[in-house]
């Protein structure tokens, strides 16, 4: 998902102007929770510039997943 975030104000040669739009990603990643300090290091690892906008990890509990097509639960619905 990709949605425009409030720009910021700059200065060129003098002039000033509006960013208006700066893009930004989520990804959500669902694993169990065994695997989760090595996808968190691996995106870190790979999704770091220095700069601001790198972004942020939110890690929170799914509690029950369903694949609504076929009624599966749970991680045999992923």
């Amino acid at each position: 998902m990709v949605w425009p975030a409030k720009g910021q104000t700059e200065r060129y040669r003098g002039s000033e102007y509006t960013v208006e739009f700066l893009q930004k990603l989520k990804i959500e990643i669902v694993v169990e929770d065994h695997q989760a300090e090595m996808v968190i290091e691996k995106v870190v690892n790979a999704a770091r510039t220095g700069e601001i906008g790198d972004g942020k990890i939110f890690v929170s509990p799914v509690e029950q997943i369903i694949r609504i097509r076929t009624g599966e639960k749970d991680f045999e619905a992923v």
